[in-house]
């Protein structure tokens, strides 16, 4: 069975990371700029996730730079991600203005980011290894 070379992990990880943050950061501009998502709009989420969308885009690059830095940062706007979404939950369940469709999304981004650091911290403990072995 054949392996996937890890830096094409990596730029994979990182690829997925930038441009999950440049569709972030368009949706979010877009709604911000007018546009009707077909739902309610809790905006201090919207806000949220479009900033969130540039530190998506700054951690994909530093995953391509295969700095240490990209994988403490997907770490890190995993468990973001995971606050909000664990606020916007209670929001939802107190009939506060956020709709089921603003829950999933953070859902999925909180898979996303968490799989990106997986996959991430993975590929540095590989290399890590890899390194240890070779001397």
């Amino acid at each position: 069975m054949a392996t996937i070379p890890r830096n094409r992990v990596v730029a994979f990880a990182a690829v997925v990371a930038v441009i999950f943050g440049v569709a972030t950061v368009a949706a979010g501009i877009r709604v911000l700029t007018g546009s009707d998502p077909g739902y309610t709009v809790y905006r201090p989420l919207l806000l949220f996730n479009t900033v969130m969308g540039f530190a998506y885009i700054a951690v994909g690059v530093l995953a391509w730079k295969r700095s240490r830095h990209g994988t403490r940062g997907a770490g890190l706007i995993a468990l973001v991600n995971l606050m909000a979404l664990g606020g916007i939950a209670w929001l939802y369940a107190a009939d506060h203005p956020v709709a089921m469709t603003s829950l999933q999304a953070m859902a999925f981004r909180t898979v996303v980011w968490a799989a990106l650091f997986f996959v991430l911290f993975w590929a540095g403990r590989q290399a890590r290894a890899e390194s240890r072995e070779a001397l």
